[in-house]
């Protein structure tokens, strides 16, 4: 990645951790092995060419005894990880009381695994460079701390079964997503995984994806992703619709437990 693809806060951030590893009398390789990471990456981080995550700047704060000033760089990173209509949405869900979803052509995000995330943005038109697709995947994958989180929110994902079925990456990524799926839903009980048949003819969620939200102070929120532009919903009359129809939708889905099965078997297909 040149210097001129690298934003300011980026440069900015690399050079505190750099300034405060210094002054804590630690090499990259020591300070690397203390944080449980790769040399190459902490190297990387401080360089600018990769975007550290949130857990690594508290970890690093700690260490390095920088009194707060790394952690307080996690929310300016978030405009370097995420679009710009989806920042709000990113920053409410590791609060929010309730995450729901329902998915037409991949897995839900929350699920992906590291493997089916690069397969995922690798076949993406306009193509992503390789930098970007390395800060998207670990953009991702750093969302997935919701789910272990304390207390952990409600999550409800309904998911078209052709999406069990569409080998992303291959038979054996797709394989390893599945059992993923399986081992998310039995390690996390507020976790709920439908399917929805593909011989359910018609049903609530023809119109496209969706994904919902009640926040920690109970406001309920609505995001969709499409080609022409995603949208942020938060206007009451459409955000109740919403809800409603995703109500209907869990309701002509496959139930949890016959989910379950279904995923199971899909994955003994592989």
């Amino acid at each position: 990645m040149g210097t001129s693809e690298v934003s300011h806060v980026r440069r900015l951030v690399g050079e505190l951790l750099r300034a405060h590893r210094a002054r804590s009398g630690l090499t990259q390789k020591t300070a690397a092995q203390k944080l449980l990471i790769s040399e190459s990456l902490m190297g990387a981080v401080e360089r600018a060419e990769r975007i550290p995550s949130n857990d690594l700047l508290a970890a690093a704060d700690e260490l390095f005894a920088a009194s707060g000033a790394l952690k307080d760089c996690c929310d300016m990173l978030d405009e370097e990880k995420y679009p710009p209509k989806f920042l709000n949405w990113a920053k409410l869900e590791r609060t929010a009381r309730v995450i729901n979803g329902y998915e037409t052509m991949v897995m839900p995000g929350l699920l992906q695994t590291e493997a089916y995330a690069y397969a995922l943005h690798r076949v993406r038109v306009p193509a992503y460079t390789e930098a970007e697709i390395i800060s998207r995947v670990e953009s991702r994958l750093e969302r997935q701390a919701a789910l272990a989180r304390t207390p952990p929110p409600r999550v409800g994902c309904v998911v078209e079964e052709s999406v069990l079925e569409r080998c992303l990456g291959g038979p054996e990524v797709l394989k390893d997503q599945l059992r993923h799926m399986l081992d998310c839903i039995e390690r996390y009980n507020h976790l709920t995984v439908q399917v929805m048949p593909t011989a359910q003819h018609t049903h609530a969620g023809l119109m496209g994806p969706m994904q919902l939200m009640t926040t920690a102070e109970g406001r309920m929120l609505v995001y969709q992703e499409a080609r022409v532009g995603d949208r942020f919903i938060s206007q009451p009359d459409q955000v109740v619709d919403t809800f409603d129809l995703f109500g209907i939708l869990r309701a002509q889905a496959h139930n949890p437990w016959e989910s379950a099965e279904i995923i199971e078997k899909k994955m003994g297909q592989l």
